[in-house]
């Protein structure tokens, strides 16, 4: 079968490559979309933290059960399913804790292990989500979606809250449509203005930022000076990240969602006179997937505009260098086998 292999850094090969075998427990599922995020192009770019080459990436993934073991999870042969990534090892302290997107052995495909940029893969059952009701398209997205969904999760955001999203890619429009959905008073913040234009028409946000523009100034004039009780910084962005302490209200959150292959410091003094939680949110949860996946069922999410790029199989390695470059304006691109 046929696998793009990311061999060293800003290197893709085409290969032919063994088809899995079924095990015990798992599944082979025929891939059929598979999403292009940040890790995929920090990766080929040699900017992605836990990551080693080569490696098949593709952790956004969408298909068909091909084959199946024997399994009481009612998945059979021919159900589309969205894939959970984040194969987590069930008895570390976080997986007993129910924080299985943490294990303290996790490996997500794509990263730490080989991804579903291939023609089959053999995947636990368990990570398998049957999406009867959504596309493709939407099956391949509940992954992206979901971190945004686990994000506003641990904030506990509540509704009413004023709270800032810093970067308007996929994963920060992610958290903007989830936390208009719990109610928050969303203001986007980017320094891309078609970006925070999309943030308008796509997540439905009120009042949008232009952080090369006094951010700090036209933000405590949206809170009458009180500034975001939860502030999410999406960028992955060591400056933006370090800045953003400075963004969040008094016994307020910041939630980092985006990583960074960097230190991050903050002023101390500052930091406890106001209390401040700082967080971090890493991958989801399957709550997290239920949610994404009951937002677009309710027509909250619309994947079709959210995907802005698209490619074959055959064609993508050309098409992934022309997608790194700003004026190529990728919001989410995909690629179909």
């Amino acid at each position: 079968m046929r696998a793009i292999i990311c061999e060293q850094v800003e290197k893709f090969k085409l290969a032919e490559v063994p088809e899995p075998s079924l095990r015990a427990g798992e599944a082979i599922v025929r891939i059929k979309r598979i999403g292009i995020c940040g890790t995929d192009l920090h990766a080929f770019k040699g900017n992605q933290p836990f990551f080693s080459y080569p490696r098949i990436l593709g952790h956004e993934l969408a298909g068909y059960i091909e084959q199946i073991g024997e399994c009481v999870t009612g998945l059979q042969v021919g159900d589309q399913v969205s894939i959970v990534p984040y194969m987590h090892c069930g008895t570390c302290i976080a997986c007993r804790n129910s924080k299985t997107n943490c294990c303290t052995d996790l490996k997500v495909l794509g990263v730490h292990i080989d991804g579903g940029m291939r023609e089959l893969i053999s995947l636990p059952v368990s990570h398998l989500i049957k999406t009867d009701g959504l596309t493709l398209d939407q099956a391949a997205m509940l992954e992206p979606l979901s971190i945004g969904a686990h994000a506003v999760r641990r904030s506990e955001l509540r509704a009413g809250d004023n709270v800032l999203v810093i970067g308007a890619g996929p994963i920060g429009l992610g958290v903007m449509i989830l936390a208009r959905q719990r109610g928050a008073n969303v203001i986007a913040m980017d320094v891309n203005d078609e970006r925070l234009a999309f943030c308008r028409d796509w997540a439905g946000i009120g009042h949008t930022i232009n952080a090369l523009q006094q951010p700090k100034e036209q933000l405590a004039q949206l809170t009458n000076g009180e500034f975001p009780t939860v502030v999410f910084d999406a960028t992955g962005n060591a400056r933006s990240m370090t800045e953003s302490f400075g963004l969040v209200a008094h016994g307020g959150k910041l939630v980092y969602v985006g990583l960074v292959k960097a230190d991050i410091t903050f002023h101390d003094p500052d930091f406890h006179k106001r209390e401040l939680t700082l967080m971090s949110s890493r991958n989801a949860t399957m709550e997290d997937f239920d949610t994404v996946r009951a937002a677009m069922q309710d027509g909250i999410i619309d994947i079709a505009r959210y995907i802005t790029h698209r490619a074959t199989f055959e064609d993508m390695i050309d098409h992934f260098e022309i997608w790194l470059k700003p004026e190529s304006k990728v919001i989410k691109a995909i690629v179909s086998l």
